[in-house]
C-alpha cells in the first residue's frame, strides 16, 4: 500500500500535546497504525507525554533537535531515529533553525484478554 502525503492536507496543530509553537503533520491512520509526515517548526516542541496503549518510532528526515525521553536529552539529527516503547514517556523539540521534518509510526498494542 503506497501512502501520499504529498497529496494530503497539512494540519497545523498549536501547542502540541502541551509544547511549544507549531507542529505540522499529514496523517494515515486505521485500526492498527498511525503513519505521520511531520514538521516542527523553529523553537517549537511536542508536549512530554506517555505512550499508554501503544509505541512511537520517529525517523528524523531532516533539520536538527533533540527528544526527552524517561528524564533525558538525546540529539537528533537527519538519520537518526527514535524509539520510545509503551508506558514511555517523551518530548520531540526543535531546538535548530529550520524545520526539523519526521517520519512516525504509531502502532496500537492490543490489551491482553
Amino acid at each position: 500500500m503506497l501512502i501520499h502525503f504529498d497529496a494530503m492536507e497539512e494540519t497545523a496543530h498549536q501547542h502540541f500535546k502541551g509544547g511549544e509553537g507549531t507542529f505540522f503533520n499529514k496523517v494515515f491512520q486505521d485500526e492498527n497504525n498511525k503513519i505521520m509526515n511531520g514538521r516542527l517548526a523553529p523553537g517549537s516542541s511536542i508536549g512530554l507525554h506517555t505512550h499508554e496503549g501503544n509505541s512511537e518510532i520517529i525517523f528524523i528526515l531532516s533539520g536538527k533537535g533533540k527528544v526527552l525521553y524517561d528524564g533525558a536529552y538525546e540529539p537528533l539529527s537527519a538519520g537518526s531515529c527514535h524509539y520510545c516503547p509503551m508506558g514511555h514517556s517523551h518530548s520531540l523539540i526543535n531546538d535548530g533553525d529550520e524545520d526539523l521534518v519526521i517520519c512516525a509510526v504509531v502502532p496500537q498494542h492490543p490489551v491482553a484478554p
